[in-house]
């Protein structure tokens, strides 16, 4: 039997914030037509999401385990 690693369980985690961080109820919260910089909030949202998302995977795969 293959016990379940903690790097598994944190890329588990993270799948689960990416799937709510790109749900509907966060993103409506940010489709109004307010701009930042000439770019509309949601797509700004998403973009740093996404990078966040992102970054966080590189952290828990990178990180090595003792």
């Amino acid at each position: 039997m293959i016990r379940p690693t903690l790097k598994g369980q944190r890329l588990a985690a993270l799948f689960l914030l990416g799937f709510l961080l790109f749900n509907y109820p966060l993103l409506s919260l940010f489709s109004s037509y307010t701009r930042i910089w000439g770019i509309p909030l949601v797509y700004l949202y998403i973009f740093l999401a996404w990078a966040a998302v992102i970054a966080l995977m590189a952290l828990v795969i990178e990180r090595r385990e003792h």
